[in-house]
């Protein structure tokens, strides 16, 4: 017998962190922690390894995620990281979305990723976690568990895959993907070199290579101070991605050290940089959804009409599809995003904090001058004049729209037409390829019925296909509107995010084929010229019936998703006490 105090007995000061973090409940923590220690010393662990700051590592590799590819790589590059800087690396799995291999669409999944990835954030020991995520859903839901977790947190992105070439071309996905089987659709190309360009449009493990959704998400985590500086650009396979996963992992413990929690950094100030960097990179239009998302965690709205005064002064910069014409491979060897946040800095908030415990202000001076480049132009000479993304209103969508004007027809966004209605994406199948279609290139095609609730899921129809008959007569684009989204990779004059949705009774559900609509990017207007008694004589003659679902996932999906204009997210998600509205 020895005086010696017990290793299991509380402890005041260690107590709230490492392993003793969120003991089980036995009714007595000291065998909690007693326990807790003799199985994990079951995997080898020393009790000097278990003394140090645990860091979590969220695994979303999975052999159905090719965008996650390299993630075994990341992981031990964090760990090396973590250990190198004194602390404990545990790596966890948790849900992984990839978007071609998620039925029905991954946006139907994203806040059960979240889910997942708040609660194991807080159930699990860990001073600090890195979330590694990279494909388009991944990496919102990630930063909208932690920041309801609230502890300290890291994201870093997988990277995006290298280009390919098909005939002499460089191509890569996945705005070239919607090219050529545009081009396949119309005849333009034939079945054997659609299958040769599907071998080469995907040359590598990582997230799409032009400025879609994931490469969207990866600028933004940037912006918000959520990566190590430079951990949006490196492509995966490269030696850069490495090394930003062993920085990411050693400043993972600086800040379990520190205490620098989550909602230190994603304050007013960092929402305001990341939809500056949305606007001038020509970014997704989902990159709105999952900000809303995200904020909402934090008790923050997303203002609409603030977003798009700011897109008005906020030219595209950043010359990549489907806006321009590099690739994120290139951009990276243009400087990444320090060259682009150097040009934006008089419009940046450089007081918002980061994961290093700098500002964004004293990243940017450590930076230096920068050299000359043509990815990123100057504010002189931008690709577009305006934001990528412009919101719209009207009769239509009372509470908002979206359209990516960067990437619509100058031709079409002042335009008036008739309405081609399909009453859901079954209707749309059945009938877009039919040479009785009823439809010109001066019509308007309306597609219900794909919002939160309608589809379920919000998925990515909304970029309607050109009916088969007007492809192959040469017709490139034509106005399109729907209560669903897009993917950031493609382009084309689509309003999207009407709201609210058809299928709660938005006034999109009781558009009739031949209907006048009206779009005016100009005044930010998109109106249905029927008048109001008209729609109220139709709604009552058609009352829409919600959906609902009897059992599982879906009934909850569908009892508690909000509208877009809130992120999509479930509203007992969000936080309890709305705060204030961003931009401010």
């Amino acid at each position: 017998m020895t005086d010696e105090k017990s290793p299991f007995e509380p402890d005041p000061a260690a107590d709230g962190a490492g392993m003793r973090k969120g003991l089980t409940s036995y009714g007595d923590q000291g065998f909690s922690l007693f326990l807790r220690k003799a199985f994990i010393k079951g995997a080898g662990f020393t009790d000097a390894a278990l003394d140090r700051p645990v860091i979590g590592i969220a695994n979303t590799g999975s052999s159905y995620n090719p965008c996650h590819g390299n993630a075994p790589q990341l992981i031990e590059a964090v760990k090396r990281g973590v250990m190198l800087a004194g602390g404990l690396p545990m790596d966890f799995p948790t849900i992984s979305i990839h978007e071609s291999f998620a039925a029905p669409t991954s946006m139907y999944l994203r806040n059960l990723m979240s889910m997942d990835t708040e609660e194991m954030v807080r159930a699990q020991p860990m001073d600090a976690v890195v979330l590694i995520g990279g494909c388009d859903k991944t990496v919102p839901a990630q930063l909208m568990g932690a920041a309801s977790a609230g502890i300290p947190s890291i994201q870093l992105v997988t990277g995006s895959m290298l280009t390919g070439s098909h005939r002499g071309e460089r191509v890569g996905a996945c705005t070239d993907c919607r090219r050529y089987w545009g081009k396949y659709r119309a005849a333009e190309i034939d079945a054997q070199e659609i299958a040769d360009a599907n071998d080469q449009l995907v040359a590598s493990v990582g997230t799409c290579s032009v400025m879609g959704t994931a490469s969207t998400m990866a600028c933004i985590a940037e912006a918000l101070g959520m990566t190590v500086p430079g951990g949006a650009s490196p492509p995966a396979v490269t030696a850069d991605r490495i090394r930003i996963a062993e920085q990411t992992g050693a400043e993972a413990v600086r800040m379990a050290r520190s205490g620098l929690t989550i909602d230190k950094i994603l304050t007013p100030a960092a929402f305001e940089n990341a939809m500056r960097v949305l606007l001038a990179i020509g970014g997704s239009t989902n990159g709105i959804v999952h900000l809303a998302a995200i904020a909402g965690r934090m008790g923050l709205e997303i203002d609409l009409a603030a977003l798009d005064r700011m897109g008005r002064e906020t030219p595209v910069l950043l010359d990549l599809k489907p806006s321009g014409r590099w690739y994120m491979e290139d951009f990276h060897h243009a400087g990444g995003m320090a060259t682009l946040l150097r040009e934006l800095k008089p419009l940046l908030r450089l007081e918002a904090m980061t994961v290093t415990g700098r500002t964004l202000g004293e990243e940017m001076e450590r930076t230096g001058p920068g050299f000359p480049q043509e990815v990123v132009r100057s504010r002189g000479n931008p690709v577009y004049p305006q934001g990528g993304i412009a919101v719209l209103r009207g009769n239509l969508a009372p509470g908002g729209a979206i359209i990516k004007q960067s990437a619509a027809d100058p031709q079409l966004m002042e335009h008036e037409g008739r309405a081609v209605v399909f009453e859901g994406i079954e209707d749309l199948v059945a009938r877009i390829d039919s040479d009785a279609l009823d439809v010109t290139a001066d019509d308007v095609l309306v597609l219900k019925n794909i919002g939160p609730k309608g589809a379920p899921g919000m998925p990515e129809a909304g970029y309607i296909p050109i009916p088969r008959k007007l492809a192959r007569a040469g017709v490139k684009d034509i106005v399109r509107i729907s209560d669903g989204r897009m993917s950031g990779t493609a382009f084309g004059t689509i309003v999207l995010h009407v709201t609210p949705e058809s299928a709660v009774g938005g006034p999109l559900a009781h558009v009739h084929n031949g209907d006048r609509i009206r779009l005016s990017v100009e005044r930010r207007e998109i109106a249905l010229l029927v008048s109001a008694e008209e729609l109220a004589r139709r709604a009552q003659a058609s009352p829409v019936v919600v959906p609902t679902a009897e059992r599982g996932y879906c009934k909850l999906f569908l009892q508690s998703v909000t509208q877009a204009d809130q992120g999509v997210d479930f509203d007992f998600l969000r936080a309890a006490t709305m705060t204030g509205k961003v931009p401010r």
